[in-house]
């Protein structure tokens, strides 16, 4: 029976209801085979076996996700206003263990977001020694002095209320008032108080890349599931 579970708990902690109401979908014939037989709360099934009303179920336990995070979206579950959550499938946030935001981008930050399940996974995408380099790109509100890059590389700059100097990080101008950034750690509102310690603001910021891996062709405000292929690129 390797790679199969029973059906009541398993499809509770994917989201789609208490006990209770996953009861009430085997009760109502809406969970079937891929075959279409009809299917028990103590039946074992591979995930992908499983239909409801005919649909596959959601990503497996294990999953990774990226988002194109639009700008006025918070990295929240519980905070007021527009979440990213809204952006996912709404059974996302009732999964147990719950589909989490690998780090945070800002309210006004748009760009590359991903999501997992997978608690290791979390960690070792976020622990400095995995080395992921993390690209930004900044519209600023005053041109560049000209020292930025220099000063950002040293490895000694230190931002306001903190007693440990940033890593060197890459800076790259791509027009007067237009630069991408390239970070090897990730401290809170890190750009934005970079730019402020030059004398600059932040206007717009977008992540473009996360290690090898980038949006492609993914349209702002959707998500994709993750491949083996597209984990090797991250990690590349």
């Amino acid at each position: 029976m390797s790679g199969k579970v029973k059906l009541l708990r398993y499809l509770s902690n994917l989201g789609y209801g208490s006990r209770r109401e996953v009861l009430g979908l085997l009760a109502d014939g809406r969970v079937r085979d891929a075959q279409g037989e009809l299917l028990y709360g103590d039946d074992l099934r591979a995930h992908e076996d499983i239909r409801i009303d005919g649909e596959a179920l959601d990503p497996a336990p294990g999953l990774l996700l990226m988002l194109h995070k639009p700008t006025g979206y918070t990295c929240s579950s519980k905070d007021q206003g527009r979440l990213v959550y809204d952006l996912l499938p709404k059974r996302f946030r009732l999964r147990s263990p719950l589909v989490s935001p690998v780090g945070r981008l800002d309210r006004q930050t748009s760009g590359l977001l991903l999501f997992t399940d997978d608690g290791q996974l979390l960690h070792r995408i976020i622990s400095p020694k995995s080395h992921l380099p993390k690209v930004y790109l900044a519209e600023l509100a005053r041109d560049l002095r000209g020292d930025e890059a220099e000063i950002f590389a040293s490895g000694a700059l230190l931002l306001e209320s903190e007693t440990t100097p940033l890593m060197p990080a890459e800076l790259e101008v791509l027009a007067p008032r237009r630069a991408r950034l390239t970070l090897h750690e990730g401290r809170y509102h890190q750009v934005r108080r970079m730019f402020a310690a030059v004398g600059n603001h932040v206007e717009a910021l977008h992540r473009e890349r996360i290690g090898g891996l980038d949006l492609g062709d993914l349209p702002q405000g959707q998500w994709r599931c993750l491949q083996a292929a597209d984990m090797k690129r991250l990690f590349s």
